[in-house]
């Protein structure tokens, strides 16, 4: 199937999403924690459409488009991408998809981030998911995982664990101070983190208690 160029910038939408009402779930972690394949899982069980906002960027570039060249360019000039351009991808993600439940993944990224979807997109998350995991068990993970590949070495990805925490805490605890925050205790294996992920998605009526 050929990739729709549209050439012209995004562009604000007239009816805020806040009117669709959608559900949306933040879901961060570090690298290495294992969001992606709880992602998937909740995906499979619940319905949700799964959104990460790097996908989204990377699709934007391919498509050609002249957003995707100007995002682009700002990646190889190691320039951080504005948010807007970031939120407004996820907005006509979410306005495109016939779902009402979202999970935005790997966003936000920080406080600006946060506080800008907010402001353009009128939504508050319902949830965020943060998979926590120790530094010493997402490194190993990341190694086994990645064997073989050069940038995946010891010193980039205590790098990446560096910058997860000085960007990602605050919004986690902005998030905690409104109750918001379901953390999981991700070190364990995939099936038993799971469990604790289906606890936060079943509506309180279907559980024993």
């Amino acid at each position: 199937m050929g990739t729709v160029v549209d050439a012209a910038p995004i562009k604000e939408t007239n009816g805020s999403l806040a009117e669709k009402k959608p559900t949306v779930v933040f879901v961060l972690g570090g690298p290495g924690s294992g969001k992606g394949t709880q992602c998937s899982n909740i995906v499979e069980h619940f319905g949700y459409t799964h959104l990460s906002a790097g996908d989204l960027l990377r699709a934007e570039i391919k498509s050609g488009s002249e957003n995707g060249t100007m995002i682009q360019n700002m990646i190889k000039e190691g320039k951080i991408v504005p948010s807007e351009v970031t939120i407004k991808l996820l907005q006509r993600a979410i306005e495109e998809s016939g779902n009402e439940n979202f999970l935005i993944d790997g966003f936000p990224r920080n406080e600006e981030n946060r506080a800008a979807f907010e402001v353009v997109t009128g939504i508050e998350p319902s949830v965020v998911l943060f998979f926590d995991c120790p530094e010493e068990v997402m490194e190993k993970r990341l190694l086994r995982r990645n064997e073989g590949r050069v940038d995946d070495n010891i010193e980039t990805i205590r790098k990446r664990f560096r910058v997860f925490l000085e960007s990602s805490i605050p919004v986690i605890q902005y998030y905690e101070s409104k109750g918001k925050v379901r953390k999981i205790d991700a070190a364990r294996p995939v099936e038993e983190v799971f469990e604790s992920v289906k606890a936060v998605f079943t509506p309180k009526t279907e559980k024993a208690d």
